[in-house]
């Protein structure tokens, strides 16, 4: 395995400060590298430059003087020279070097041949001592060819780069420390919120602390704004949470209740013998409960199948066909109750599950002949693509404490908590419209009320 194959599973579990740090301290090495290799890389240009310049113009003046015959000319302070015939053999030079082969063979023979060696004597680094450059090319003089060898000494050169290393590698490592502790310290102070989100959110188990998040409302970044979201998602946790214990209390209240009653008819037919009739009508008792029992049971069925739309399929199916559908199961309770009942629909199809949505509508219109009065009136439209159903009854219509409650589970107004019914139709309703895309409202019309489906086709 790659050496960095090994490093990422350990950068990966480091802490998020710390990969932060490193990142910052990596990256500001590389900026540094860069920008201090590019400082010296211009500065080291420069300088040889003047030098080249200087040793081109001493050169020049050491060949005049070769091919006439003059003395050698003194160059710049500290430079050398060398006059050797084509066989190496030293004919002029300066004291420091006269018995110093400057040349090696190879290059004494490239330069016979005509060419130009330009190369350094001694290195930067570790600093040794008679540093130069020379520069030799081959000079004629009638019919005599000579090697000339010019040199300057590199040591202001070498000195003036060697404290630029040294300047760039302090300022680097100075800048590098900087910028690593900066990075720490707003990575810590970027992620302090965070962490104190988490603080606060793992005192909420002990049920002592407000299931809310200490969020600044004068700021608008990343952090804050998953401060808000968390609080958002801890006040749906909240909601829910609360409609789970709502849901639990009239759940088992609303099993007991039927439970209850079947156990009392029970008991009074066992405590003695009963007639034929009596047990008849003790049978007739249990069965209603246990009917009852069996609609809360499908209806809690039902609503847990709607929680997902994954159950919806839909189809092409006729307006009017499905409101009368829906409406013509209760037209006997109507008559009997001296109640009209009336059906307004488009004629048009929409795309719906009607498997759903029938009886959603006929809760509706079984919910206006329980609870209201007067007529009742089943409409239907579609206006600019969404499909709008509603009934309308003229009875009391909803207390207006009810209404934001009115399609939660198990959910009565107080008037009604001792007719029938379970408190789960309007409920069932609301998951419906949910289902499809859509939604649900109930409106106090004064007297009456009127609910309405507003679903997408």
């Amino acid at each position: 395995m790659k050496p960095y194959g090994r490093l990422l599973p350990r950068f990966r579990r480091m802490p998020v400060v710390t990969r932060l740090v490193l990142a910052v301290a990596i990256t500001m090495s590389l900026v540094l590298t860069g920008a201090a290799g590019f400082v010296y890389w211009r500065v080291k240009t420069a300088l040889d430059q003047q030098l080249n310049d200087d040793l081109t113009a001493y050169q020049r003046s050491l060949d005049r003087a070769v091919r006439t015959g003059a003395k050698l000319p003194p160059g710049p302070s500290g430079s050398l020279h060398q006059s050797l015939d084509t066989q190496g053999h030293v004919q002029r030079s300066s004291e420091p070097v006269r018995h110093q082969a400057l040349l090696t063979p190879g290059e004494l023979g490239a330069v016979a041949r005509g060419n130009t060696v330009r190369r350094d004597i001694g290195s930067l680094l570790p600093i040794t001592s008679d540093t130069l450059r020379l520069q030799a090319h081959r000079v004629t003089d009638g019919s005599r060819r000579h090697v000339v060898i010019a040199a300057v000494r590199r040591g202001h050169r070498d000195e003036a780069l060697r404290e630029l290393l040294a300047q760039l590698a302090l300022a680097s490592g100075l800048t590098l420390i900087a910028a690593s502790y900066v990075g720490y310290r707003t990575a810590r102070a970027a992620l302090r919120p965070v962490e104190r989100y988490r603080t606060a959110a793992a005192t909420l188990a002990d049920g002592t602390h407000t299931l809310r998040l200490d969020v600044p409302a004068d700021r608008d970044d990343e952090i804050t704004r998953l401060g808000h979201t968390l609080n958002h998602v801890l006040d749906r946790l909240e909601a829910s949470a609360e409609r789970e214990r709502r849901f639990v209390a009239d759940a088992s209240h609303e099993l007991r209740t039927p439970l209850t009653l079947m156990r009392a008819e029970l008991d009074v037919a066992l405590h003695r013998p009963r007639s034929v009739d009596e047990l008849t009508e003790t049978l007739r008792s249990v069965d209603a409960e246990v009917q009852r029992l069996a609609d809360l049971s499908n209806a809690l069925l039902d609503l847990e199948e709607l929680g997902s739309t994954d159950h919806i399929t839909r189809t092409p199916v006729r307006l009017p066909d499905l409101l009368d559908a829906a409406v013509t199961p209760h037209r006997r309770t109507a008559q009997k109750a001296g109640r009209p009942l009336t059906v307004d629909s488009a004629l048009v199809a929409v795309d719906v599950d009607d498997r759903w949505l029938r009886p959603a509508i006929g809760n509706l219109v079984d919910n206006a002949l329980r609870h209201g009065d007067g007529s009742v009136t089943a409409a239907a439209a579609v206006r600019a693509g969404v499909l709008q159903v509603s009934v309308t009854d003229e009875g009391p219509g909803f207390p207006p404490d009810f209404l934001p409650r009115a399609f939660d589970r198990f959910t009565r107004a107080e008037a009604s908590r001792t007719s029938d019914g379970s408190g789960l139709g309007l409920a069932f309703v609301h998951a419906v419209a949910t289902a499809h895309g859509g939604t649900a409202h109930a409106d106090p019309t004064g007297p009456g009320a009127t609910i309405t489906l507003r679903l997408p086709v």
